[in-house]
């Protein structure tokens, strides 16, 4: 018998005049976790698509459990003892969570659907995966984080000997991170092999016994995390060394720009005040359900706004939608890219333009939008065959490029960034925070979110932080108090 469940060796994969995969290797053994790193593009997901029959392989063979298999979908693979936690969600909303989670294998009593047991069973397994949500609440009313758990003992209910997590903390707080951990040790102690994929570095140190890196499609390494460090793991997944993570270009601060005072919104924004300046990157941070996002939504006229005034240039505006705030000259990266940044079936073109039509006239100005994409794509560094490519085919950093794009388009005083890179690779990031730098250096006002602390420290120059809707303290870089567990003491209700 081998020593590996799972080997796949030489494997090509081919698209129309693009070969995505080039002679990789990945050997899995029982009862370990594998963590499956490399830069977006490098041709992770679409090597487990191959692995579970979503995609077919050019090339190369599979084995598992010995077998040489080459699954024809997903439900094949589901059957035969692989299971895999996509980062994209997809639950029925409308139905209660215990139809969710024995969706297509309900368990029948006669010809009518055994709801009695159904919801038996869902509790049973909550209980093992020491789980507390109603079996009967309805699967839209959970929180994102829910959803991710639910859909985690989803495929823990397939008893798999092999699971595959695709960036599944990307929406949980530090509490269900640790959750989360415990069941997957209690996953491996029954033996069952994880290939684990995520861009969260301590996490693949905290969780994972061994890696494999990809590149650019093709097989780079394989390491024991015990014999590796982050640098060289960085190292290997963009083919140099990433220094400067957080490249903070001093940029000259000058007069407040934007201020907002007494914001109110619903029971998530509550009286929030703060101000910004020219060349200053103001960081937001606070712990899951704080109201960071809820209150540049707000701004934004995303949410309606029950009180407070926001001022611009000394002069107070009024924003009722977002058409109000792009004709302020402000600009909002939102948090959720896939559900409302991009439009997937639209091409990188459209999705550059989408909030700067007015500018092109009517009829469309086609040259001058094929010009203004193409300056963005190069000023982003973005990677896409053509500009013509639908955005739904580019790696998560390119689609966050081409998102900036069009918000640079619009030439905003104020650019607003939630979670700028939430899901993307390191490389992608160190890109990224650089722009994020020379924006701050042009004089603009820079608002960022992050839910990563040494995020918002290495880049911000003031920190505003929430809880429960409330800002309990503005932190300046120069103070004694820029430091990590007093930010995170406001972050947990304390106040300045």
């Amino acid at each position: 018998m081998s020593e590996y469940i799972l080997e796949m060796t030489d494997i090509v994969k081919d698209f129309p005049g693009v070969r995505a995969l080039n002679g990789v290797e990945l050997r899995i053994r029982p009862g370990t976790v594998h963590a499956l790193m490399g830069e977006n593009g490098a041709g992770k997901s679409t090597l487990m698509k191959c692995l579970i029959g979503i995609y077919h392989k050019t090339s190369g063979k599979i084995l598992f459990k010995g077998k040489e298999i080459d699954f024809k979908g997903p439900l094949e693979a589901l059957q035969s003892g692989i299971s895999m936690i996509h980062q994209e969600l997809s639950p029925v909303l409308e139905r209660p969570v215990s139809e969710n989670v024995w969706l297509g294998r309900e368990p029948y009593k006669g010809f009518h659907i055994d709801h009695k047991k159904m919801r038996q069973d869902t509790i049973e397994l909550f209980r093992e995966m020491d789980l507390n949500i109603d079996p009967d609440e309805k699967m839209g009313d959970l929180t994102v984080a829910q959803m991710q758990m639910v859909e985690i003992c989803k495929a823990v209910s397939y008893r798999p000997d092999v699971m595959i997590l695709d960036e599944p903390t990307s929406s949980l707080t530090e509490g269900e991170v640790a959750h989360l951990f415990a069941i997957i040790r209690k996953l491996k102690e029954q033996g069952c092999a994880l290939i684990y994929i995520s861009h969260k570095m301590d996490e693949i140190f905290q969780i994972c016994d061994e890696m494999t890196t990809l590149r650019d499609g093709q097989f780079v390494g394989h390491d024991f995390a015990k014999d590796t460090t982050v640098d060289q793991l960085i190292t290997r997944m963009v083919g140099r060394e990433v220094s400067d993570m957080f490249p903070k270009i001093p940029c000259e601060i000058g007069e407040t720009m934007f201020s907002v005072e007494g914001l109110c919104s619903g029971k998530q924004v509550k009286n929030v005040s703060f101000d910004v300046r020219r060349g200053e990157i103001l960081g937001f941070a606070g712990l899951v359900g704080a109201g960071r996002t809820e209150t540049v939504e707000t701004i934004f006229g995303m949410r309606h706004r029950d009180s407070g005034t926001i001022t611009k240039d000394g002069q107070q505006i009024e924003i009722r939608d977002p058409q109000d705030a792009i004709r302020n000259r402000i600009a909002l990266l939102t948090e959720d890219r896939r559900g409302n940044g991009i439009v997937g079936i639209l091409s990188v073109k459209d999705n550059t333009i989408l909030a700067n039509l007015n500018a092109y006239k009517f009829p469309l100005d086609h040259k001058k939008i094929r010009e203004d994409t193409d300056h963005y794509i190069k000023a982003m560094n973005t990677k896409t065959p053509s500009i013509e490519q639908p955005i739904m085919f580019l790696s998560g950093g390119n689609q966050q490029k081409v998102l900036i794009g069009r918000w640079l388009l619009t030439d905003p005083d104020v650019l607003i960034v939630d979670e700028p890179t939430r899901g993307i690779d390191v490389g992608a990031k160190a890109e990224i925070h650089t722009l994020i730098s020379k924006l701050a250096g042009q004089g603009k006002a820079i608002i960022l979110i992050s839910s990563e602390l040494p995020e918002v420290m290495g880049m911000a120059d003031r920190i505003v932080t929430m809880y429960e809707g409330e800002v309990t303290g503005i932190v300046e870089r120069s103070s004694a108090q820029w430091d990590p567990d007093h930010i995170m003491a406001l972050c947990h209700g304390q106040k300045d």
